[in-house]
């Protein structure tokens, strides 16, 4: 009897652990397109990711997520180095998340979506069409609504 409660106890907090992740990811998910325009919303979820990294508890994707988020922090800073020094290590993230996780299509919409946005002169566009088509490959495994909605919004522009 004990070894079946504990058994329970165990896949319950496996559960209740992974419905946590998802829902941290569903709120980043949803505030990623707000943090474009929002300087709000961006700083406070790269502080958020920034502790979970500090504490090494942070997954692949959401170090792309953070990387993400840092280029975004670019367009809302106003020293042009500044600018640069946050876009490339945002980039430097994204990349890192990636050779983490090749696999996470979630990481690709993510690295798509800043490389779509980013000035030309920055150099960071070589992957979009090699992205363009993971993420077309794989979007029918996505299923989160939020993400696959983000996918269609960055696949048709």
């Amino acid at each position: 009897m004990l070894k079946s409660v504990s058994v329970f106890f165990i896949f319950y907090f496996i559960l209740t652990s992974a419905n946590g992740f998802s829902q941290d990811l569903d709120s980043f998910r949803i505030q990623y397109e707000k943090a474009v325009e929002d300087k709000a919303i961006c700083k406070t979820l790269i502080q958020k990711l920034r502790l979970k990294q500090e504490r090494k508890e942070i997954k692949s994707v959401e170090l792309a997520y953070l990387g993400a988020l840092e280029t975004i922090w670019a367009n809302h800073v106003l020293n042009p180095l500044s600018k640069l020094k946050t876009f490339k290590k945002g980039k430097e993230k994204i990349e890192t998340a990636i050779r983490q996780n090749s696999n996470d299509i979630e990481i690709y919409y993510l690295r798509l979506s800043v490389q779509k946005n980013a000035p030309s002169f920055l150099g960071y566009n070589s992957n979009i069409k090699e992205d363009s088509d993971f993420v077309k490959k794989h979007r029918h495994l996505v299923t989160s609504m939020i993400l696959q909605k983000h996918i269609a919004s960055v696949l048709k522009d």
